[in-house]
């Protein structure tokens, strides 16, 4: 039996244990150990990461400030990335050159595109990630990153100096405090706190001050942002508890297995790391009346569900689900966390009640009778600042040159932290370079619906990404982010590697050579019957057909038409990504300019009148409606 108070006392030991001596961690081996840098990011989560190195890739000499270079790159929840929505961001990201997509690629255990069904437009890219393979590749990458360095440090305070006449804010940040009482000085700030903010983990009716199992709160940064008059809010989230895999009987459970072949994340991966054969499956449960009977009959011991605090509506604990679906049965996910881990991650079983009730509630469950919990489920509870508080370019409005990216905004996901890290580490970069931000527009990317949401219209709950919530989602496809935003970052900005722009440039100019000559291709309807019997062409009507209209037959894919028509086209399927994008394009092209104003007429109803002049003059003005 797993004991309360052994848990209880655990977590007490992990925050009370010695803190590893300052040190630095040079990813520019030249670089001297100074007190000044350009641009300062504090935590080493997915929005710290991604933040830090754009603005090295930027130019800038950045310092990424982390209570532990060891839990860099952690997944404190969930081992995943992607999925419906949050699959675009992790493109988008990576079209700008960022690193969550890149590392995906080379630590995941399992890869699947979800919505399969749906068109391309809301396919959702996902993987379950080797948490501990994962963690190494992004620690890899970030300590061998030019102009970036890493230090361990707590930051307790801001250094604040006198604002800048042509811009807002009543004050400047020019460095941080640490924890030690030494000083770092820079002429840009970005704040990616997490769940640190007065952090406090919740099991049952106990509470330990932490911004996740093991690792302790930040309360002077929290009470520094108060006095600087920022809106502070209380949001509130959980993580299942962890299982040990030899105790699941897995037999009896629906198997799921990976796709064959597997698409990687990133536009620079030709393929993923592992072969689809060698992959781990994930398993399919649901929970019973049993679950349901010992949620209610426990209420009393779960603070954390008694709170009027703010929790995710798209991802609940499953207090939250027997509460509002009573009498349904809800779906657990058996996810790997990695290769050689012998644990099991209970996707849809978030819980913060007592450890031993977490127990029993988990051996009611089909396929886990004999189940044993490694590690109790917890609640967390923390500070956020309303995101009203920030321009698109995530800079502060009262505190000139200060970036906040990631939970501190209200969000929910690795993916919406990385989208928003890389954004406010190009801006923090510019800002020190005096140029203008770089600002994505709803129009160009997930990124702008994401940022454009939470500047214009706050949160009062984690805020998660959906494809629903993008009007402009028919031209806003994972395939195409490269096109939307590889050139812009790379001539804008500069955050972008020649290598990845001259990849960009090369499939632009491949797909226009390619519908080109598809257009070019011409038969009438009974020979293209001929040549490619299966597909559904209608002959009743000998008319001509062009082989871009050939390939919007389901049945017909570039591969099919190049087996009948080799000569033109062979060479374009030698390339698997470009052959499935000419096939997208020729579907997506059909349906956008009538798809964009027929969701126009849709959405505009629904879009509050503070966004709905903007959200107007950006469709007239969509390049892809020409």
């Amino acid at each position: 039996m797993f004991s309360l108070r052994n848990c209880g006392l655990w977590v007490a030991a992990s925050l009370t244990k010695k803190r590893l001596t300052l040190a630095r961690f040079s990813g520019d081996s030249a670089a001297p150990l100074a007190t000044k840098f350009d641009v300062i990011v504090i935590g080493g989560g997915h929005a710290g990461t991604e933040a830090a190195a754009a603005a090295a890739r930027c130019g800038s000499r950045t310092l990424l400030l982390t209570h532990r270079v060891d839990t860099i790159g952690q997944m404190s929840c969930n081992p995943s990335f992607g999925g419906i929505g949050k699959g675009h961001l992790m493109r988008e990201v990576d079209a700008l050159d960022g690193l969550c997509s890149r590392i995906c690629d080379q630590s995941g255990v399992h890869y699947k595109v979800l919505n399969r069904r749906k068109g391309p437009a809301v396919w959702g890219l996902r993987a379950q990630i080797d948490r501990k393979l994962y963690k190494q590749n992004m620690q890899k990458e970030i300590l061998n990153t030019p102009l970036l360095t890493v230090q361990e440090g707590a930051v307790e305070d801001l250094i604040l100096t006198e604002p800048e006449p042509e811009y807002t804010g009543k004050c400047r940040v020019s460095g941080v405090v640490l924890a030690d009482g030494s000083t770092v000085h820079a002429e840009s700030v970005v704040l990616t706190t997490g769940t640190f903010l007065r952090g406090v983990i919740v099991i049952g009716l106990e509470m330990h001050p932490a911004g996740r199992l093991g690792d302790q709160p930040s309360i002077g940064l929290a009470h520094t942002l108060e006095k600087l008059g920022f809106v502070v809010g209380r949001l509130k989230t959980g993580t299942p508890p962890r299982i040990a895999k030899e105790s699941i009987n897995f037999s009896i459970l629906n198997k799921q297995t990976p796709d064959n072949p597997s698409i990687p994340f990133s536009f620079i991966s030709e393929t993923v790391w592992i072969k689809p054969e060698d992959q781990l499956p994930c398993y399919l449960t649901h929970t019973n009346p049993k679950v349901d009977e010992i949620v209610l009959e426990n209420l009393h011991l779960n603070s954390h569900i008694k709170e009027t605090t703010r929790g995710p509506r798209y991802c609940p604990s499953i207090e939250s689900k027997v509460l509002r679906f009573p009498n349904r049965l809800h779906q657990v996910w058996l996810e790997p966390e990695g290769m050689d881990s012998d644990l099991i991650y209970p996707q849809g079983l978030s819980v913060t009640l007592p450890a031993e009730l977490q127990e029993k509630m988990i051996t009611c469950i089909k396929g886990l009778e004999k189940a044993k919990m490694i590690q109790p489920g917890y609640g967390v509870q923390y500070d956020y600042l309303d995101p009203r508080q920030i321009t698109p370019s995530l800079e502060t409005h009262l505190v000139q040159r200060l970036f906040f990216a990631g939970q501190i905004n209200g969000t929910t996901g690795y993916e919406e932290a990385a989208a928003q890290g890389v954004i406010a580490g190009i801006n923090a970069s510019l800002r020190v370079k005096r140029k203008p931000p770089f600002v994505v527009s709803r129009t160009e990317g997930y990124i702008g619906v994401l940022i454009d949401d939470l500047t214009t219209l706050g949160t009062n709950e984690p805020y998660r990404m959906f494809t629903s919530r993008a009007e402009f989602r028919l031209s806003l496809r994972p395939d195409n982010a490269d096109s939307r935003l590889t050139f812009r970052g790379y001539k804008e900005v500069g955050c972008v590697s020649q290598q990845r722009y001259e990849r960009a440039s090369w499939m632009k100019s491949s797909l226009e050579e390619g519908i080109s000559v598809l257009k070019s291709i011409e038969f009438s309807s009974s020979k293209w019957k001929k040549l490619i019997p299966e597909a559904s062409i209608s002959i009743g009507k000998s008319l001509p057909l062009r082989a871009l209209d050939v390939l919007k037959y389901e049945e017909v894919d570039m591969k099919l038409l190049a087996t009948a028509v080799p000569a033109p086209l062979k060479k374009y399927i030698t390339c698997r990504e470009l052959a499935e994008r000419l096939k997208i394009e020729e579907r997506s092209t059909t349906l956008l300019c009538f798809g964009c104003a027929y969701r126009m007429t849709q959405v505009l109803p629904t879009i509050p009148p503070c966004k709905l002049t903007k959200v107007w003059q950006q469709w007239e003005t969509h390049q892809n409606c020409k």
